[in-house]
C-alpha cells in the first residue's frame, strides 16, 4: 500500500488528485467542529455522554464526533446514503425509473439527480424530528419558531454541503467521494477509542498485565480487518464456455469465461439495515425522554439497545442480540435477491451462446445459480454477523465499549481496499498511455 502511494506521488495528475481529496478531507473536518447556532452544544454533550455505548455511538461514529458536538455536519451524509439505497430499491420496483437508469450516462445523470432531492428532503425530516426533539428536552438557546427554523435549515444545509464535497472528490479526487466521507470521520474517532481501551485495560495495570491486554486488543483488531478482506474478496467462480460459430467467413467464440459470486453479495447494507431497524426505536425513545421506567415497554427497549446484549449480568436482553444477528442473515438474502438477477443472467448468457458446463442453458441455469447462491449468500451472511458480533461481545462482557465497531471496521476496509485499487488501475493507464505516446 505505502508503495503504491509513493509511485502515486511520481505521477502528477495522481498525485494533484490525491492532494485535493486531502484538502477536502480538511475542510470538513473543520466543518465537523462548527456548532449549530441555536443548539446548547454542552448542554446536549453532557446529555449525549449518558447515552455512550448506546443507540447513538454508531451514528456519533460515522458522523465523526460531529453529532456529539453538534456541529453543521451533525447528519453527515446518512441522508445520502439512506436516498441512496432507497432509490436502489425504487429501481427494481419501478419500471420507468430502471428504464432510466439503464439509459446509459444520461440515466445515470438523471437517477443522481432525484438521489439528490431525496436527500435534501431526507435531512430536512430527520433536521425537523432532531428539532422537536431538542425543543422539548431544552436544548435549544431559546425556545420560539426563528430558532427552530435556523437548526432546521443549518443541519440541513450541512447535509448537502457534504453531499457536495463527495460528489467533488468522486470527480476531481481519487475514490468514491461519498465513501471518502464516511471513512475519515470513522476514522477520525479511532485515536480517542484507542486512549479510552488503553486506559481501561493498560494503564495503571503492572506490565505483564499491560502488555498481555495490549497484544490481545491488537490480535482481535488484526484478526477481524484480516477477516474482513478475506470476506470481501472471496468469491466463487463459475466457469462459462462460449459456443463457437461462424460470421462471414472467419469463426468466433469458443472461449471461456466465469460468473464472479462474491460470498458478501450485499456488502455492508445488511449490517446497516438491521442496526437502523433495531435503534431507531431506541433513538426516538431518547430523544423524547422515554424508555427509562421498568414498564413493558422500557424493557423492550433495553432489549433493542446493544449496550445492553452479552450481559452476564443481565442475559435475558442478549435475546436481541439474536434477533439482530437474523435480521443481519434476512437483509442479506433481500438485498442480493432484488440485485442479482439469476434468470437474467442465464438468459444473457443464452443469447450469447454462452452455457455453463453440465448445465442446460435457459431455466436450468437460472436455477443452479439461485440455488448456488443461497448458499453464496448465507456463508457472507454469517460473516458479517460475526464480524457484527464480535465488538458486541468485548462490549458485553469486558465494559469495552468504544464507537467503531464491525460494521466501521468493514465500511473502513473496503473503502480503503478500493481506494487502492482506483489508484493501481490509473496508474497502469498512465503507463499505457505513456507507452503508446512514445
Amino acid at each position: 500500500m505505502l508503495k503504491t502511494l509513493r509511485n502515486a506521488f511520481k505521477i502528477k495528475d495522481i498525485r494533484n488528485r490525491l492532494i485535493f481529496t486531502f484538502l477536502m478531507m480538511v475542510v470538513i473536518r473543520i466543518g465537523s467542529q462548527l456548532p449549530v447556532p441555536g443548539v446548547n452544544g454542552e448542554l446536549f454533550a453532557s446529555w449525549f455522554e449518558g447515552q455512550a455505548g448506546d443507540a447513538f455511538s454508531f451514528f456519533d461514529a460515522v458522523t465523526g464526533g460531529s453529532f456529539e458536538q453538534m456541529s453543521i455536519f451533525a447528519l453527515s451524509i446518512t441522508p445520502y446514503i439512506t436516498s441512496s439505497i432507497i432509490m436502489q430499491l425504487l429501481t427494481i420496483a419501478i419500471p420507468k425509473l430502471e428504464e432510466i437508469q439503464k439509459d446509459g450516462e444520461e440515466g445515470r445523470k438523471k437517477i443522481a439527480e432525484i438521489t439528490r432531492y431525496v436527500t435534501i428532503g431526507l435531512a430536512v425530516v430527520e433536521s425537523i424530528a432532531l428539532t422537536i426533539g431538542f425543543n422539548r428536552s431544552g436544548y435549544l438557546v431559546e425556545s420560539n419558531a426563528l430558532t427552530m427554523i435556523l437548526v432546521i435549515v443549518t443541519l440541513t444545509a450541512g447535509s448537502a454541503v457534504l453531499m457536495w464535497l463527495g460528489e467533488r472528490i468522486t470527480e476531481k479526487g481519487i475514490g468514491n467521494g461519498i465513501s471518502i466521507v464516511l471513512v475519515i470521520n470513522i476514522i477520525s474517532r479511532i485515536p480517542e477509542d484507542m486512549t479510552a481501551l488503553y486506559e481501561q485495560f493498560i494503564a495503571g495495570k503492572t506490565p505483564a498485565k499491560g502488555v498481555l491486554a495490549a497484544v490481545i486488543i491488537i490480535a482481535i483488531i488484526v484478526a477481524m480487518v484480516v477477516f474482513v478482506i478475506l470476506l470481501q474478496d472471496a468469491q466463487r467462480r463459475i466457469p462459462v464456455q462460449y459456443s463457437k460459430k461462424i460470421q462471414g467467413r472467419k469463426q468466433v467464440g469458443g472461449q471461456s469465461s466465469f460468473i464472479p459470486l462474491k460470498v458478501s453479495t450485499s456488502g455492508v447494507i445488511p449490517v446497516i439495515f438491521a442496526q437502523s431497524l433495531m435503534q431507531t426505536p431506541v433513538i426516538i425513545a431518547s430523544l423524547m425522554g422515554k424508555g427509562n421506567g421498568t414498564g413493558i415497554g422500557s424493557q423492550i427497549l433495553k432489549g433493542l439497545s446493544q449496550s445492553n446484549w452479552c450481559d452476564p449480568s443481565d442475559p435475558i436482553y442478549s435475546i436481541g442480540l439474536v434477533v439482530y444477528i437474523a435480521l443481519i442473515i434476512a437483509f442479506a438474502y433481500f438485498y442480493t435477491s432484488i440485485t442479482f438477477n439469476p434468470l437474467e443472467i442465464a438468459n444473457n448468457m443464452k443469447k450469447q451462446g454462452g452455457f455453463i458446463p453440465g448445465i442446460r442453458p435457459g431455466k436450468p441455469t437460472s436455477d443452479y445459480l439461485n440455488n448456488l447462491l443461497t448458499y453464496i449468500v448465507f456463508i457472507g451472511a454469517v460473516g458479517l454477523a460475526f464480524i457484527a458480533f464480535v465488538p458486541i461481545f468485548f462490549a458485553g462482557v469486558f465494559n469495552a465499549n468504544v464507537s467503531f465497531g464491525g460494521t466501521s471496521i468493514i465500511i473502513i476496509v473496503g473503502v480503503v481496499v478500493e481506494t487502492i485499487k482506483q489508484i493501481e488501475s490509473q496508474m497502469l493507464v498512465r503507463h499505457y498511455s505513456s507507452f503508446l505516446n512514445k
